[in-house]
């Protein structure tokens, strides 16, 4: 992925996502998404009241993922509905809200076998609606992958065994350990993802519960109110394609201009979140 890396703290091996954290414009990202996520951990309502900030986040992720994937559902929509199976719409805002959900569970699995936790995401996110011997595992030769939204950026499908080899190599760097900044890792895993389409169905919904796995894992947002979808969400389709051709490109323009976004987004997911907290603080929610 680059060349010149540092030594892994862990093995002694090169350490490209620590470059990738060098390149122009990102250590600026980084510090910046550092300094909004202190903010939101800092203020007052989170000392009594966190896991009802938790709460909401996970709801407000769940609906921004959902709408990148084309289910545009209003908050309130998503609040009173109990039944998310009576169309495509539908079970994509399900599958977004159990994938968020899942995601705060996968923690252990993740560190040890991150493939694995993917293919539970995707068996949470499939949630009965895929063909049931496609669902929890990589697409093989001749399976078809419903993934819309990133097929409007002409991203070439990488064919299976191009993505068994980037998901090894990919489970590879995550296992060594890296010394680049969680939005680093988070934004690799998620538009690595992205671009592998690796399952028949819920690439990005699943690409994106990854990142908020990683940003939890890192200790970044360990109690997972920074909800980065949000931000996804609200920076908009066009701009989230745009950035994720960076991140296929490889150049390193490319994947600075990815990385920038998602931590744009996440920015924006903790501006989220302190508001959340002022409601909370008012008592107007």
């Amino acid at each position: 992925m680059a060349k010149n890396a540092d030594p892994s703290p862990a093995t002694g091996q090169t350490d490209p996502l620590a470059v990738l954290g060098a390149l122009p414009g990102v250590p600026e990202s980084v510090d910046s998404v550092r300094q909004a996520v202190d903010k939101v951990y800092g203020h007052r309502v989170m000392r009594r009241r966190s896991n009802e900030v938790a709460s909401e986040a996970a709801l407000r992720g769940a609906r921004g993922s959902a709408a990148l994937a084309g289910a545009d559902w209003p908050l309130e929509e998503i609040r009173r509905r109990s039944d998310f199976s009576a169309d495509d719409d539908a079970r994509t805002v399900g599958a977004a809200l159990r994938l968020t959900a899942e995601s705060g569970q996968l923690l252990s699995i993740w560190r040890q076998s991150p493939v694995q936790a993917l293919a539970r995401l995707h068996l949470v996110a499939a949630g009965g609606a895929a063909d049931e011997p496609t669902v929890g595992r990589p697409r093989v030769a001749g399976e078809k992958v419903d993934e819309p939204l990133v097929g409007i950026a002409e991203i070439p499908l990488p064919e299976p065994a191009e993505v068994a080899a980037r998901l090894d190599g990919l489970t590879g760097l995550l296992r060594a350990g890296s010394a680049a900044p969680a939005l680093v890792v988070a934004a690799v895993v998620h538009g690595e993802l992205l671009c592998l389409r690796p399952f028949g169905s819920f690439n990005g919904p699943v690409a994106r519960a990854a990142e908020r796995i990683v940003l939890v894992g890192s200790g970044l947002d360990p109690k997972s109110i920074c909800p980065a979808e949000v931000g996804h969400a609200e920076l908009g389709r066009a701009g989230y394609l745009k950035a994720l051709e960076g991140y296929a490109s490889g150049t390193p323009e490319g994947m600075a201009e990815w990385i920038g976004h998602c931590g744009r987004a996440l920015e924006l997911g903790v501006r989220e979140s302190v508001a959340v907290c002022e409601a909370l603080q008012r008592g107007a929610a």
